[in-house]
């Protein structure tokens, strides 16, 4: 059994933002030469998300929407984690979305269902922020 890792970086020019990640992950199982296994892609930060879905920007107005609507970015002192930091939102929107996938690999691809693709999801953004590829299998 072989395992490949591989950080990618995602600078993030507005605080919140939906980023299809899946042809990244791809390059990476190509770049493993793992033919069979599993990919893991997780957020390396608190205040992020990876997760699978549609990738129709109609869905993504919807989420954002939806995740507002549940945990609203103002006013800033609604929350007690606001005190010297104002992402008390995007830790919870975090938690509602996901910190991971995990997806099957068959013959060098993404084992994936009709229409699904990786999405980092990302609620605390204007900075430089990482995502973890692992890849096992043989």
């Amino acid at each position: 059994m072989k395992s490949y890792r591989k950080e990618l970086t995602f600078n993030i020019e507005k605080r919140r933002e939906f980023i299809n990640i899946t042809s990244f992950v791809q390059q990476c199982i190509d770049s493993s030469g793992i033919k069979e296994g599993f990919v893991l892609v997780n957020a390396m930060h608190i205040t992020a998300s990876v997760f699978i879905n549609d990738d129709e920007s109609g869905l993504h107005h919807d989420f954002e929407k939806w995740l507002e609507g549940l945990a609203p970015e103002k006013p800033y002192n609604q929350y007690k984690h606001n005190t010297y930091e104002d992402n008390a939102d995007a830790h919870l929107k975090r938690t509602i979305m996901g910190r991971e996938v995990v997806v099957a690999l068959t013959s060098g691809r993404l084992d994936f269902g009709p229409w699904e693709q990786i999405f980092y999801g990302e609620f605390d953004g204007k900075r430089s922020k990482r995502v973890l590829v692992k890849i096992i299998g043989e």
